[in-house]
């Protein structure tokens, strides 16, 4: 195997030879639930640990402290390292993809934690975000390692990490960010989890908010001797609707990304039918385009809900920031993970790869946070949407996690070269 074409050719066939071996490890990590909430994650960190290991390496299990999953609103988290390098010198290259997910919901045809494969598909939560990424690096290191065994030495330098972590549905704080926090890792470059047919390198921002809106309970016979604090948080959601109407005609420069938005996802309050609410709990989402100013934009947000409030007379309002997440923007120094992508994903999916943004928002910023340069790329769809992510149905495509090895692993083989 004198030249590099000849090496990717073995990387491809290895792949092929083991696709279906690569579709039963992805199908037994769906089979083991990691909805967050409750965020009981640490028996699929055992049970992945316990399948990497059988592939002859050893994955390095770093709990985090009870107390600090406590307080985050987790049961358990247990992250996962697995180094295996090629030769000295050159670069660590990480690959990191969660295995948290939101619960199932309703409106299955098919069983959500059953991995169950339909006409070239692969059902259940967590098939396509992101627990197939977890399958895309891990065979894409195998094949590597197993075209290492061919080469003669000096030919590959560096090393290759996965990272693969549990919180990122709570904003990755105890996972990848706890792992750069301890100073258990420092790659050089990071491909975290994503889709097949785009490079992402920029995305979204976003806060998220708890609006707690006080009033005081009454019998609904006799209302007026209450105060309604539902009423009061349907003027304060009025406010906060009326912004997407402004946001709107803030658009990002970014291709991908539009405008920012806000949601309000979550809404709790109320005893009884028969008495008037006390007590009314709203949680927000405000996702932020990468040219915003984050603390203006929450600024900004608490001044709505304070006008909003002081127009109904005798309620109180809390305001608790949940969670702050930055947005990305394309680090000095990625330039070898896009041209690798794009030149792979371009022969081997047949069409060119742009590079783009996302209005998601992900683990990746806290690579970035601390210098490495980072993308996003691997198995699935060309939209969330198409994925059924975070809704019934959830599915992969196998022939994009076929594909999407494929590329991964000789973008390793060029990046390690």
């Amino acid at each position: 195997m004198s030249t590099q074409a000849e090496r990717y050719t073995r990387l491809d066939q290895w792949i092929d030879a083991h696709f279906d071996e690569e579709v039963r490890f992805l199908q037994a990590l769906v089979q083991v639930p990691t909805d967050t909430p409750p965020g009981n994650n640490a028996p699929h960190a055992e049970r992945t640990a316990a399948l990497l290991n059988e592939f002859g390496w050893q994955a390095e299990a770093y709990g985090v402290p009870e107390a600090e999953v406590k307080a985050y609103g987790l049961q358990s988290l247990t992250n996962l390292i697995v180094r295996r390098p090629f030769g000295p010198g050159g670069r660590v290259v990480a690959l990191n993809a969660h295995g948290d997910v939101v619960p199932p919901g309703e409106g299955w045809t098919h069983a959500p934690y059953g991995g169950e494969v339909v006409d070239g598909k692969l059902y259940g939560r967590a098939a396509a975000v992101s627990k197939s990424d977890f399958a895309t690096y891990s065979f894409a290191l195998r094949a590597l390692e197993a075209l290492a065994d061919h080469l003669p030495p000096g030919i590959l330098k560096g090393s290759v990490e996965l990272h693969f972590t549990y919180d990122e549905e709570f904003g990755g704080e105890l996972g990848p960010g706890w792992l750069l926090k301890q100073k258990l890792t420092k790659p050089d470059l990071l491909i975290a989890a994503g889709f097949s047919y785009e490079v992402v390198t920029a995305h979204n921002g976003c806060l998220q908010m708890e609006v707690t809106v006080h009033g005081q309970m009454a019998h609904a016979a006799i209302p007026h001797t209450g105060i309604d604090a539902l009423q009061g948080a349907v003027t304060i959601l009025n406010a906060l609707y009326a912004q997407n109407k402004i946001y709107q005609g803030i658009t990002s420069n970014v291709p991908g990304i539009q405008h920012p938005y806000l949601n309000v996802g979550r809404i709790e309050g109320g005893t009884n039918t028969n008495v008037v609410p006390g007590k009314v709990t709203l949680k927000l989402d405000r996702r932020m385009i990468p040219e915003e100013d984050p603390v203006a934009v929450e600024a900004d947000i608490r001044r709505v809900i304070t006008e909003a409030a002081a127009t109904f007379t005798g309620i109180q309002v809390d305001i608790k920031r949940l969670l702050l997440a930055h947005s990305l923007r394309p680090l000095p120094g990625n330039e070898p993970l896009v041209e690798a992508l794009q030149k792979h994903g371009e022969a081997i999916f047949g069409e060119p790869i742009p590079t783009s943004g996302t209005p998601l928002y992900t683990d990746v910023r806290l690579y970035c946070a601390q210098g490495i340069p980072a993308v996003i790329y691997g198995a699935g769809p060309r939209t969330v949407f198409e994925s059924n992510a975070k809704r019934a149905d959830e599915h992969l495509v196998l022939q994009d996690l076929h594909r999407a090895t494929k590329v991964v692993a000789r973008t390793l083989l060029d990046l390690l070269s």
